[in-house]
């Protein structure tokens, strides 16, 4: 990752296409398949393996503390971001009365929990601007009655990147009480990360993690352990859940722990574990430094073409845009193997470690051949 020769050692597969959608799909490197095969090499052992899968979930929940910057009783797993946000649900146990904020460039998971019409709550929409979010406009939707405040660091639909400090403090400030929930899932793996103080991080592992579909990962500092643990029902975050007792109460593990509800998903654990090693070994500051200008020159590239990126340039892996020449945009792109996100109009461009300056090249001369 990085330089040719680890990009052609790890990612094989992309010596063949330019690979810019990531912020959709991660390309695994190749210890994620060597951990596939191990846990089918452990699965084989039948009871006797679980001692294997345990060590990986052990492994993993270290490697996932050190991305987050928590302790690794901090940190579990489930198996998507949408579970994790739906178990949040049932820890917060809203009524009637309670506000959410919510932000209209945040991905589904995070918002659709609290706008279904069985909901109690009051929704409030933090409204972008010029695909941005400002700290002024969100002040005023905060109160007492603020329960929650979701938001993503890094937008899935633009790019955008939160100005966590600035965001905090007026959180803070004006809804003192409310639980302030971050999306991590277009930036863990891929940015620095500058979101302490958070009550809880969520984040999906098939993207910028490099890891496979079926996990996600849940961070809860250890402040937020009591007010953020789920009422769902289980067993693998139950203390007693074979005791004798088991009828008459539920000790439940406080917390991140609490997320994991039933028998973990090992091959993902085994695959993310792998990954995040892989990340880890390499450094995020190290892919921040390497990617970040990778997407300053695609936004400033479409810019030069009279092509307008969806949000201004902040720290993240994403440059999105629109045009009225979607399709064929796109069309002539996957012609030449070039891979990026297309929705309705909306292109997107990202960048991880393993993308470099030829596949920035290979999209613009793809795309002024189409005289835009």
């Amino acid at each position: 990752m990085i330089t040719p020769d680890a990009i052609h050692r790890h990612f094989p597969s992309l010596e063949t296409k330019c690979y810019l959608n990531t912020a959709a799909e991660g390309i695994p490197p190749l210890a994620v398949g060597a951990a596939l095969t191990a846990y089918w090499q452990d699965k084989l052992l039948g009871m006797d393996g679980r001692e294997a899968h345990f060590a990986q979930e052990s492994s993993a929940r270290g490697h996932a503390a050190r991305l987050l910057g928590l302790g690794e009783s901090e940190v579990g797993f489930c198996s998507c971001s949408a579970e994790a946000y739906n178990l949040l649900a049932t820890a917060l146990q809203l009524a009637e009365g309670d506000e959410v904020v919510i932000s209209d460039i945040d991905f589904p998971s995070g918002f659709t929990p609290w706008v279904q019409g069985n909901s109690p709550v009051t929704t409030r929409l933090w409204e972008s601007r010029d695909g941005s979010l400002a700290v002024s406009d969100l002040a005023a939707l905060l109160g007492p009655q603020t329960r929650l405040v979701q938001v993503s660091l890094v937008s899935f639909y633009n790019g955008f990147r939160i100005p966590w400090d600035d965001f905090l403090r007026v959180v803070r400030e004006k809804a003192p009480n409310a639980v302030v929930s971050v999306d991590l899932t277009q930036a863990l793996g891929r940015c620095d990360l500058d979101c302490t103080g958070a009550d809880i991080m969520i984040s999906s592992t098939h993207k910028w993690l490099l890891g496979t579909h079926g996990s996600c990962v849940v961070g809860v500092p250890s402040h937020a352990a009591n007010r953020l643990t789920t009422s769902a029902g289980g067993w693998y975050h139950i203390r007693n859940a074979f005791d004798a007792d088991r009828f008459e109460r539920v000790d439940k593990k406080s917390g991140a722990a609490s997320y994991a509800v039933g028998m973990p998903s090992f091959a993902p654990i085994y695959a993310l574990n792998a990954a995040m090693a892989f990340l880890l070994d390499v450094g995020i500051p190290a892919i921040a430094a390497h990617a970040d200008p990778l997407v300053k020159a695609v936004h400033e590239g479409l810019i030069s073409r009279r092509i307008n990126p969806l949000a201004p340039l902040t720290p993240s892996g994403i440059v999105a845009f629109k045009h009225p020449d979607s399709e064929r945009i796109h069309q002539t792109l996957h012609e030449q193997n070039i891979h990026i996100m297309h929705q309705a109009g909306r292109m997107r461009v990202s960048m991880h470690g393993y993308n470099t300056l030829s596949d920035v090249e290979q999209f613009f001369q793809a795309l002024d051949t189409l005289a835009l």
